[in-house]
C-alpha cells in the first residue's frame, strides 16, 4: 500500500475535524471575541501581552510539540503494528487530546490566565491544589529523565548507513552545541542592536542547517575527551557525562532571562519544528514509498505488553498529553488576544502535532518487519533514518523529473533528522525545569533567589541521580534509562491530563450544569483516567514481582515502585475531591451566560 493514501487520508480527517468539532466546541463553551481577555486586561507587556495568532500558534506549538509525537508512535508502531497507533492518534487527538488543550486554556483564560492547579483550588480545594501541585512535579522529573537520556544517546556511537555513510553521535552533538550557541548570539542582537525578529530569522534559521552540516566535521567525541583523564573510560560513561551536563544546561536555562536563551531558542526551534515536518511531509508525498511494517502485530508483545492499556501510555503527546495544559494554562493563555483565537491555538495546534506523530510512525511503516534497526529499536536512530529514506526517494523523484544534479546526501538528511529530534527535545527540557521551578516556589511560598535556586536544584537534581543509576529490566539484564522511564513518564503523562480533564469537568459541571459537559469532556476523563491508573497498577506489580525475583541490585526499583505507588495514590484522591466538589450543594460557582460578560469565573 502507498504511504501517500494513510498519510492523505489522516491529514483530510484532522481537517474536517478542526472545522466540524472545533466550531462546536467553540459554541458550547460560548467564546466570545468582543470579551476582553487577560492579555489586554491585565496587560504589562512583559508576561501579559496580546499576540497575533499566527505568531502565538508557533510559540505554542513549539512548545507541545516535542520529542513525544516521535518517541510514542515510533514505540507504538514498533510493539503493535501501525494501525493501532494511528487510529488512537486521530481517534485520541480529535476528541480527547484536542478537547483536553482547548477546555484547558478557555479554563485558564476566564480565571485570570491562572494555572490549571489554581482552577483546581478554586472549584476543589486548597488540598487538591496541593495534590495536582506535587502530582505535576513528579510528572516533570519524568520527563526530564527520559528525555535527557535519549538525548544523551544520541550523542555517542556511529552509525553507518546502507551506502557506508557514516553518521556519529559526535558530531550530532557538536551540531547541537552549535544550535545553543546561536539563540544566546541572536538573544542578544535582539535586545541591544536594532535588528528584527524577522531579519533574525532570516539569518539564524539557516546557520542551523550550516551547524547540522558542520557538526560532523567538527565532532565533540566525549569518549575520547574523557579517556584524556580516564584511561578505561568507555561509551556508556561518555553517556551518564552528556546525562549530567545535559540537565546542567537545564539549570541554566532556567534561571538566565528569558530573553537571553529561551525566547530566541524557541523561536528558532518553532520554525526548525515546521521545517522538520514540511520535509518528512515532502518525502511522504513525492517520495513514492510503500508500506511495509505489519498493520497489526497482535494483542499481547513477545516480553508481555498488552495494547490496553500500553498503547494508550506509550503514544501520549500526538494523541493527548497532560504537559500541553502546563504550557496552555502557563504561558499561551497570557497571550491570546481573543477568546475565540483559543480554536486554532488550542484544538488547532493538537491536530497539527498529530501530523507529527503520523509523520513519525510512518518511519516504521516503511520498514520491513526483519529491518535491523528493529533488533534494538531506538526511536531517535529509527526517525532519523525514516527521514533520511524519505527524503532520499524525494531526491530521486526530483532527478527522474529532470533534475539530474540534485542530490541530498544520506549523511545530511539523517544528521538533519537527529539535530531536529534534539532540537524538540531542547524544547521540553529547559520548559519543564522553569515549570517545576515555579512549583517547588508555589509549594514553599519562597518566591526569592533561595526559591529559584532551591526550585531548579531541585527538579534537576532528582534526575541527575536517576540518570546515574543502572537500570534492571524484568529478565535482570540492564535495560535503558530512557526506555524504562518511557513508560512511567507516558502513564503518569496520562493521567495529568485525565487530572486536568477532571479538573475542568469540575469548572464545568459547577457553572454550567449542563449534560453535554459529561460526554464532551465527563468520557474523555473517565478514558484517560482508566487508562493510566490501570498502566500504573501494572508497573506496580511488575517492580513488586521484580523485587521477588531480581538478584540485580534493588535500590533503584524500590525507588520506583515507591514513585509509581504515590502517583497511584495522588491520583487517587484527586478523585476523591472532585466527587466531593460534583457532589458539594449551594455553593455553584456564578455561571457566565451573558456573551459580552467579563468576569472569568465561568
Amino acid at each position: 500500500m502507498s504511504m501517500l493514501v494513510i498519510v492523505l487520508a489522516s491529514a483530510s480527517i484532522l481537517t474536517i475535524a478542526y472545522w466540524t468539532y472545533g466550531p462546536i466546541l467553540v459554541r458550547l463553551l460560548r467564546l466570545d471575541p468582543k470579551v476582553q481577555t487577560p492579555a489586554f486586561e491585565l496587560r504589562d507587556d512583559l508576561d501579559y501581552a496580546p499576540l497575533a495568532p499566527n505568531e502565538l500558534l508557533s510559540q505554542h506549538f513549539s512548545a507541545i510539540a516535542a520529542a513525544g509525537p516521535i518517541v510514542g508512535p515510533i514505540l507504538a508502531g514498533v510493539m503493535f503494528g501501525w494501525l493501532p497507533a494511528l487510529i488512537w492518534i486521530l481517534v485520541g487527538s480529535i476528541l480527547i487530546g484536542g478537547v483536553h488543550d482547548f477546555t484547558s486554556l478557555v479554563a485558564s483564560i476566564r480565571h485570570k490566565a491562572r494555572s490549571i492547579a489554581e482552577v483546581v483550588r478554586d472549584h476543589m480545594s486548597r488540598r487538591a491544589f496541593m495534590l495536582f501541585l506535587s502530582f505535576v512535579w513528579l510528572a516533570l522529573v519524568y520527563i526530564i529523565v527520559a528525555f535527557t537520556d535519549i538525548t544523551a544517546a544520541s550523542f555517542i556511537g556511529r552509525q553507518t548507513l546502507e551506502n557506508g555513510e557514516a553518521v556519529t553521535g559526535a558530531g550530532i552533538a557538536s551540531s547541537s552545541l552549535m544550535y545553543l550557541i546561536l539563540p544566546l548570539i541572536m538573544g542578544v542582537l535582539l535586545k541591544y542592536t536594532r535588528l528584527s525578529i524577522g531579519w533574525a530569522t532570516l539569518v539564524f534559521l539557516p546557520l542551523i542547517g550550516v551547524s547540522i552540516w558542520a557538526g560532523q566535521y567538527l565532532p565533540v567525541d566525549m569518549t575520547a575527551i574523557l579517556k584524556t583523564v580516564i584511561p578505561t573510560a568507555n561509551d556508556q560513561l561518555a553517556h551518564k557525562t552528556w546525562d549530567i551536563l545535559l540537565l546542567a544546561y537545564c539549570c541554566i536555562a532556567s534561571v538566565v532571562p528569558m530573553w537571553l536563551l529561551l525566547q530566541p531558542r524557541g523561536h528558532l526551534g518553532g520554525y526548525f519544528l515546521y521545517v522538520a515536518l514540511a520535509a518528512g511531509s515532502i518525502g511522504l508525498l513525492f517520495g513514492g514509498a510503500q508500506i511495509e511494517y505489519p498493520a497489526f502485530k497482535g494483542w499481547t508483545t513477545p516480553t508481555g505488553e498488552t495494547l490496553f492499556p500500553v498503547l494508550f501510555i506509550t503514544i501520549a503527546c500526538g494523541a493527548c498529553s497532560g504537559f500541553h495544559s502546563l504550557i496552555a494554562s502557563g504561558t499561551t493563555s497570557k497571550q491570546l488576544r481573543y477568546e475565540t483565537d483559543a480554536k486554532l491555538i488550542g484544538y488547532g495546534a493538537m491536530l497539527l502535532e498529530a501530523m507529527v506523530a503520523i509523520v513519525s510512525l510512518s518511519c516504521v511503516m516503511i520498514l520491513t518487519k526483519d529491518a535491523t534497526l528493529l533488533k534494538n529499536p531506538q526511536p531517535n536512530l529509527i526517525y532519523a533514518q525514516g527521514i533520511g529514506s524519505l527524503l532520499e526517494q524525494f531526491s530521486e523523484f526530483v532527478r527522474r523529473c529532470g533534475w539530474t544534479s540534485f542530490q541530498l546526501s544520506s549523511q545530511l538528511t539523517v544528521s538533519f533528522a537527529l539535530m531536529a529530534f534534539t532540537t524538540f527535545v531542547y524544547d521540553t527540557l529547559d520548559v519543564c525545569t522553569r515549570l517545576g521551578r515555579y512549583i517547588i516556589q508555589e509549594l514553599t511560598g519562597w518566591h526569592d533567589a533561595r526559591g529559584r535556586w532551591l526550585g531548579t536544584l531541585l527538579t534537576a537534581g532528582v534526575p541527575a541521580f536517576f540518570v546515574m543509576q543502572t537500570i534492571h529490566g524484568m529478565d535482570g539484564k540492564p535495560a535503558p534509562l530512557w526506555r524504562i522511564f518511557w513508560a512511567l513518564f507516558g502513564a503518569s503523562n496520562q493521567l495529568l491530563a485525565a487530572l486536568t480533564l477532571l479538573g475542568v469537568t469540575v469548572w464545568l459541571w459547577r457553572t454550567r450544569g449542563e449534560i453535554w459537559v459529561l460526554f464532551v469532556v465527563g468520557l474523555p476523563t473517565v478514558f484517560m483516567y482508566t487508562m493510566s491508573t490501570w498502566a500504573l497498577g501494572r508497573m506496580i506489580f511488575q517492580y513488586t514481582q521484580q523485587l521477588k525475583g531480581s538478584a540485580a541490585p534493588q535500590q533503584i526499583t524500590m525507588i520506583l515502585l515507591g514513585i509509581s505507588s504515590l502517583l497511584l495514590i495522588l491520583a487517587l484522591a484527586m478523585l476523591a475531591e472532585a466527587v466531593i466538589a460534583l457532589t458539594r450543594r449551594n455553593d455553584r460557582a456564578p455561571r457566565r451566560d451573558a456573551p459580552t460578560q467579563t468576569a472569568y469565573a465561568g
